[in-house]
């Protein structure tokens, strides 16, 4: 029987001047062990790779080995500033998202702002966008990923209940 990956792996870039790309990392790995997963892969990268630079995003993306560490993965967390339509294309969140798919794995994303409407998110196969400024609220979308991504896990967990509406 195949092993099962169970560690996410988690793909940050700066959230600001108080965020940098590994504090974003942590603090939403900090949301998925409190959620109780195992710690995540953190792939901080920072400086992130310019969008308009598709070779240097593939450089990026080659040294951090992130096609090898994508198929270890469980699900794949894209921590990025701002998540929008007109900016997609050639994104690192498009990049991240189509390997993803490509390679059958989960994708999650958070974002300080998300400007993207359902059809935007169903194209990059995002099972789940939650928006996040803080360290606090990393932390709190790690959790909620954590559960959405192994829904055997965490407090919303339960035993099917055929009284239960």
């Amino acid at each position: 029987m195949a092993n099962i990956p169970r560690q996410l792996l988690i793909v940050s870039v700066r959230f600001g001047p108080r965020l940098s790309a590994r504090g974003v990392g942590e603090a939403i790995a900090r949301g998925v062990t409190e959620a109780g997963g195992p710690r995540p892969d953190l792939c901080p990268l920072e400086p992130a790779p310019a969008p308009a630079d598709p070779a240097a995003l593939s450089a990026t993306l080659a040294a951090a080995h992130l096609d090898e560490r994508l198929r270890a993965a469980r699900a794949l967390v894209i921590a990025v500033p701002e998540l929008h339509e007109r900016a997609l294309a050639g994104s690192l969140a498009f990049e991240l998202a189509t390997r993803a798919r490509q390679g059958g794995v989960p994708a999650f994303a958070i974002a300080a702002l998300s400007a993207l409407d359902p059809f935007d998110a169903r194209i990059l196969d995002l099972q789940l966008i939650v928006e996040a400024r803080s360290a606090r609220s990393l932390a709190d979308a790690g959790r909620r990923i954590a559960q959405a991504s192994d829904p055997g896990r965490g407090p919303r967990a339960r035993s099917p209940d055929p009284h239960d509406p």
